[in-house]
């Protein structure tokens, strides 16, 4: 249920092409938490897909498309002042903060493709202000939470450590694997479609090594990861927006 609540702040937040089928909560929840520290989501929707997917399979003419059109769908939002575009989704995001580069050619697009790369925030770029604000509101849980910090997110963004600071600041205990934190689950976007079987080989790699914090829940920053994973483990998977959305006392 995404709140209805009305703010002074308003950030875009892309919705995604697979998260909206596979995971819904996760955008609901970042909406309520943004929601809960005064920021209101804007959801344009006519945007779509990211780009990524096409890209990742080299059709780069199929992508751009994808691009103006969010780029077009954005843009009102842009003009009108809001914030930051807001990515739950790390492989989208990655991909929207390159838009300026990929459409660099782009006589109509270029500048604006810039504009919206500049303004494109993954959501735990907003959690050192976040934590201010919730501070009063959130009751963790002292249950272990193992945290996989996706590729796009930490190597593709180069954001490293937020996460972890910024939910322990809270209350939450969460850590990152003490083994191999830096290697890919698997999923990478078409690959695990695509490679199967090396992609299930890193998946159980992983969660070996997540494994032995025996952690209550594992949280990831990423759809693909969070599904990815989630089909090789009992222990249940998600975003850690959704914890953080769980904890928090308004609800």
């Amino acid at each position: 249920i995404m709140p209805v609540g009305t703010h002074a702040r308003k950030m875009l937040m892309l919705e995604g092409c697979v998260q909206p089928a596979m995971s819904p909560n996760i955008n609901s929840a970042t909406a309520r938490v943004l929601d809960a520290a005064g920021v209101q989501v804007v959801v344009a929707k006519k945007a779509g897909c990211c780009g990524a997917v096409k890209f990742h399979l080299n059709d780069h003419d199929g992508s751009r498309a994808e691009m103006r059109r969010n780029i077009d769908a954005w843009w009102p939002h842009v003009e009108a002042g809001v914030e930051a575009i807001v990515m739950n989704a790390s492989g989208c995001g990655s991909m929207v903060k390159d838009y300026g580069h990929a459409m660099r050619d782009d006589p109509v697009y270029a500048a604006k493709a810039e504009r919206i790369s500049a303004l494109t925030r993954d959501l735990s770029e907003l959690l050192p202000d976040l934590v201010e604000v919730l501070r009063d509101k959130v009751t963790a849980k002292s249950g272990q939470i193992a945290f996989h910090p996706p590729c796009t997110l930490q190597h593709g963004q180069q954001l490293r450590g937020g996460v972890e600071q910024h939910l322990g600041a809270l209350g939450f205990n969460i850590k990152t694997a003490s083994c191999e934190a830096h290697l890919c689950c698997g999923s990478a976007g078409t690959y695990s479609v695509l490679q199967p079987k090396i992609a299930y080989e890193l998946r159980d790699r992983k969660l070996g090594n997540l494994s032995e914090m025996k952690p209550e829940v594992i949280v990831s920053a990423n759809i693909g990861c969070i599904t990815h994973l989630q089909s090789g483990t009992a222990t249940p998977v998600r975003h850690w927006v959704e914890v953080l959305d769980e904890a928090l006392l308004t609800h």
